[in-house]
């Protein structure tokens, strides 16, 4: 079962899990979702679920309901999704395979140094998560695929990619956190499926992927450049 998880900047507020009954967003008391802002409707939003459909639908409210960073009124959720409600977001996971934390933790390995593990949650210490890597770890490193900043600005300078879902932007929900005024809120996804990785757009201005836009799901290899706003960050999938 999914889940939905409420956040006010890097603070986990509240997690609902999605069933098969509509799930409601407002300032009311009676919200599943309750966000005591006045930014916020009484009955601000609801989250349904239709012939295995996720949706998502706005309830006449005063300011809007954005989904990766456009207004919509009733729209199609998937894992990844951010949805912003006032100043207050909720990140979307159907299969509970998304990475939600708030701030990267550095895990520190002799053969992983100054890299940052993508896709484990904050917990009580660090020598737990490290021994958690340690032991998830074969003798012989297994392949892990990243991402290397090349330009730009971003939260690190290289990521592995160890979720099914990785979100890039400027949202504090987004995997690696893009900077900038002009930064896309969610700029781009990449999915893992069985046969590879694929980047897919999520913004009004589409990715560069070695230089041309892509406005379809793509599937990367090795050595791709993948340009969003001025950062640039090349896929690394090597054995």
């Amino acid at each position: 079962m999914g889940k939905l998880t409420l956040k006010f900047g890097d603070r986990i507020l509240q997690e609902v899990a999605i069933g098969t009954k509509p799930i409601t967003i407002g300032r009311s008391l009676d919200s599943d979702i309750q966000i005591d802002n006045q930014a916020v409707s009484h009955h601000h939003a609801r989250i349904c679920t239709e012939e295995d459909k996720l949706t998502v639908e706005d309830l006449g409210s005063a300011n809007g309901v954005v989904l990766n960073g456009r207004r919509v009124s009733k729209e199609n959720l998937d894992s990844g999704d951010l949805i912003l409600i006032g100043k207050h977001s909720i990140v979307v996971d159907r299969e509970r395979d998304v990475a939600i934390f708030g701030k990267v933790r550095k895990v520190t390995t002799p053969q992983l140094q100054e890299t940052f593990v993508v896709g484990f949650k904050k917990n009580s210490g660090g020598v737990a998560v490290a021994n958690a890597v340690a032991e998830a770890m074969p003798a012989v490193r297994t392949r892990v695929p990243s991402l290397v900043v090349v330009r730009g600005k971003a939260d690190q300078n290289e990521y592995l990619i160890s979720v099914k879902l990785l979100v890039i932007g400027k949202s504090p929900m987004a995997t690696i956190r893009m900077r900038g005024w002009f930064a896309p809120q969610v700029a781009a996804q990449i999915n893992k499926r069985q046969d590879g990785y694929y980047l897919t757009a999520t913004a009004k201005r589409a990715p560069k992927l070695n230089g041309v836009p892509v406005n379809r799901t793509t599937r990367l290899s090795d050595g791709d450049k993948i340009e969003l706003r001025g950062l640039v960050l090349e896929f690394v999938d090597r054995d």
